[in-house]
């Protein structure tokens, strides 16, 4: 009878091997909100949430580093120019131009994550690390001076990470060169918290990058690029419903409630 009970138990672990060596699909919570009807949060979540605080840097450039409740580090844009504190555990990157990559990043750092993809096939990244789940939306590039493809636009050639930690949606634009279609929404979802380039010319137009910036309509807008766009300029373009917030220091401590009302322009100057 034993060796009847043994047997079965075999011929079962065999069958359920493969199915419990494929791990599910990661899941974005942040397309699963921007889809969701709205419900009621209950207020045990709301208060647990409260504690869950992400410190978001800026560096400088458009590196910004964020630091989440598990202990996480991230780096946006990382060339390595742009260093706060100790090394990062994950670094993204876009490729326009080397002060938004390196190929030769410390060995140190366990998770480097590339924007763009090799052999012409576009960057997929959709991975859990610690407490952050870390996707992408790719987008097109303008090539390089010299480079004799034919081809104004390198598809797929850069993209905008998205970073879903403690309840928040936080975008990085990266060096966004052509405006947005609805299919880079849908995939984008809802954002609570984007960094978007405001310098005008080395990425896109302010009147683009403006429109996309009143599109996503993010609770806390952090301009980077900001060395060519006087800010005023970049206000007056998204329209009076965002609110200006200059702050003296280079961090912001945010988390789910702590999130303004209205959508918010907030300027880290302790760079």
């Amino acid at each position: 009878m034993w060796r009847i009970v043994s047997a079965a138990f075999v011929l079962l672990s065999t069958c359920l091997s493969p199915a419990l060596a494929q791990q599910p699909p990661q899941r974005s919570e942040c397309l699963a909100m921007a889809n969701a009807a709205p419900r009621a949060m209950p207020a045990v979540f709301r208060q647990a949430a409260a504690t869950a605080e992400v410190e978001i840097t800026y560096a400088g450039h458009s590196t910004y580093f964020i630091d989440t409740p598990g202990g996480v580090r991230i780096a946006t844009d990382y060339s390595g120019a742009y260093q706060v504190g100790r090394l990062p555990d994950v670094v993204t990157m876009n490729r326009a131009h080397s002060t938004h990559y390196s190929l030769n990043p410390d060995k140190r750092i366990p998770h480097v994550l590339h924007g763009w993809g090799e052999d012409g096939k576009p960057a997929i990244v959709s991975e859990r690390i610690g407490d952050t789940f870390i996707r992408n939306v790719t987008t097109d590039i303008r090539r390089y001076f010299g480079d004799d493809s034919g081809a104004d636009m390198i598809r797929d050639g850069n993209s905008i990470f998205i970073f879903e930690v403690a309840g928040l949606c936080i975008g990085h634009l990266g060096h966004l060169h052509h405006k947005l279609d609805d299919s880079h929404f849908a995939q984008i979802g809802r954002l609570d918290i984007v960094m978007v380039p405001i310098d005008g010319t080395y990425t896109m137009s302010l009147d683009g990058v403006s429109e996309i910036t009143r599109r996503l309509r993010a609770s806390v807008v952090l301009p980077m690029h900001r060395f060519a766009t006087p800010l005023d300029e970049f206000m007056r373009r998204i329209g009076q419903q965002f609110e200006i917030d200059r702050r003296t220091e280079r961090s912001l401590r945010i988390s789910r409630d702590t999130l303004p009302t209205t959508p918010t322009v907030i300027i880290l100057d302790g760079v």
